[in-house]
């Protein structure tokens, strides 16, 4: 389940929710929170192993650039070798093998590059959610525990002597 969904039945809960007259308090079905809850419990795992799949194909991506690169190498030095004949083609080999293994490693230093800031920019991503969510959930419990705290605090019309003389009749 998205990590977001879950944040959206949140909103949704509060919005069903009933409000306390005469405050900005609403009753929040237990049951139903602590459900959400324990789905965003299940559910962050899976984002950090989205995180982690992402850093596997990085280095997936890396070992096939390297693995190219190799090969063009391999090639470059085979074809070099079978051209040896004269010296003007084996200089010419020479250069154009140096020209394809400098070209290859700047290739795969672009793809290891290129494939860092697509982890990195991910990652990054994945951290701004789980902290909007973080912030949310803290907000979230914070909001219940001060309802909770009202809720249990008299207010100055329970202390009268009148008020309390009537509940106690």
């Amino acid at each position: 389940m998205d990590i977001l969904h879950l944040v959206d039945r949140i909103e949704e809960l509060f919005n069903e929710s009933r409000a306390v007259p005469f405050t900005r308090n609403v009753v929040v079905d237990e049951d139903k929170m602590l459900d959400i809850i324990d789905q965003m419990r299940v559910t962050v795992p899976e984002e950090v192993k989205k995180a982690q799949q992402l850093v596997s194909q990085k280095d997936r991506i890396i070992a096939q650039a390297q693995e190219e690169a190799s090969r063009i190498v391999a090639l470059a030095k085979d074809k070099a070798e079978s051209i040896v004949e004269r010296e003007a083609i084996v200089k010419s080999a020479q250069t154009r093998a140096a020209q394809i293994i400098a070209q290859s490693r700047d290739d795969a230093s672009n793809t290891r590059h290129d494939a860092d800031d697509y982890v990195v920019d991910s990652l990054q991503k994945l951290e701004e959610e789980v902290t909007k969510l973080l912030t949310q959930v803290r907000n979230g419990i914070r909001k219940i525990e001060e309802d909770h705290l009202h809720a249990q605090t008299p207010t100055a019309e329970d202390l009268r002597p009148e008020s309390i003389s009537a509940k106690n009749t």
